[in-house]
This record gives structure tokens, sequence and C-alpha cells, in this order.
């Protein structure tokens, strides 16, 4: 397991690495927001650390920049714990966020938990799905709409995916959090609605509405209809 771990921390830098090292779990640290986006481009990595204030360009830059080029799984680290932030590093496609300080176990958890994701995908499930436009490749993790690129985060692949094997049904978010998170929703958490929301404007940039959502329910994926319906 490789990970890139950009933080100008250099303390923590050093723990963090010690830590997951431990773990058989290998680091390479950048401390540059530049060079951490050079890094993360040419690829090799399994997961993506990301701090949220660098030197160079901001954790949300490198992030933007990243999404426009790879789908790799990326964790934000940062000292903006307000649900407003948490919710702007999710929407600008982060696959979790985690806030500073926290503790090297729930650090590794929340790794193995996106792994989980990415790996699960590589299953024994037909590679290829194609439905009302959109085609799915699990084996290389890629998305298309209309045979037009679809640059779509780990998770937001994995929740389109999990909908499309279940399409005509409705899902709900009880269920997704349970497949994508291993545990109960809560009430008051939006992680999965601001996912979604990211993942509507790629998948339904034609216009056609793709994802409906079932009040009190969850979300159903069918085939597009046009938005004037």
């Amino acid at each position: 397991m490789n990970l890139l771990l950009i933080d100008d921390d250099e303390e923590l830098v050093q723990l963090i690495g010690a830590y997951l090292s431990g773990h058989g779990i290998s680091v390479e640290s950048v401390q540059d927001g530049t060079q951490g986006l050079a890094k993360a481009i040419a690829g090799g990595h399994d997961l993506i650390l990301l701090d949220g204030m660098l030197p160079g360009l901001d954790g949300l830059e490198v992030l933007r920049q990243l999404r426009r080029r790879s789908s790799v799984a990326v964790i934000m680290l940062t000292a903006r714990g307000a649900p407003q932030d948490r919710i702007t590093g999710l929407d600008t496609g982060a696959d979790d966020y985690l806030a500073k300080p926290f503790t090297p176990d729930e650090l590794l958890a929340r790794i193995r938990a996106v792994l989980r994701r990415t790996q699960a995908a590589v299953s024994s499930k037909p590679e290829v799905l194609e439905l009302g436009g959109i085609r799915l490749d699990s084996s290389q993790r890629e998305a298309w709409l209309n045979s037009k690129p679809c640059q779509l985060t780990s998770l937001q692949f994995e929740i389109l995916e999990y909908l499309m094997r279940h399409a005509g049904r409705g899902v709900t978010r009880d269920e997704l959090t349970a497949i994508l998170h291993q545990r109960d929703s809560t009430p008051f958490e939006r992680w999965l609605d601001v996912h979604i929301s990211q993942m509507r404007k790629k998948i339904e940039a034609d216009g056609l509405i793709r994802i409906h959502t079932i009040r009190g329910v969850g979300y159903m994926y069918s085939a597009p209809q046009s938005e004037a319906q």
C-alpha cells in the first residue's frame, strides 16, 4: 500500500510516517502544495492524505486541480473543523475529511475504510455497466457520459456504481452508508447528499436527469428523462 502525504507540519509528517509504516503502509511525503500536486498527478499512490493549508497551492486548490486529472482516493487533513469546511472539502472532491487533532488509530481506520471501498469494486461483478448514457468500467474505475470521460472521485464512483446496479429501486441513505462506510447513518450528516450533488453535475451535464431523490427514502438511478418532464 502506497500513500502520499502532503502536509507542511514536519513533526506530524514524521509521526504519521512512523505510525503507518508500522502497519505496512509506505508513506511518501511532500510539504508544498505545488510539488504535492505534481506528485499526486504522477500517480502510483493508493491514497493521498492532503492538508488543507499548504505553502504554494492550498489544499483545496490542489484537490480541485487533481480532480480534473485523477480519481485517486483523497482524505483531507485540516485544522478547519467547522461543518461548512467539511462540506466544502467533500464538495470539492475529497473522499473523507479528518479534522486535526486526530489520533493515529482514527487516521488508520479512515484509510482502511476508504481503501476497502476502492478494493471492493474489484470483484466478480460485471466489469462494464451501461445504462441511460452512462458507461462504467469497474476494472479501470472509469466513467463516461455519452462517450465523454467523467472525472468521478473514488467515492462518487462507488455511489454511482451501486445505484446503477440497483437501477429502478430506491436505495436508502442507511443502505449506502452501510455499504460504503460500514456503519449506520446519522440524522444530521450530509456527506452523501454532498457527494451526490457533486456527482449529478458530472453525469447530468447533458441536461438529462438520471438520479432521482425519493423523499424520506434516498435515491434511485433510472433511465434519463428531460428536465422539462
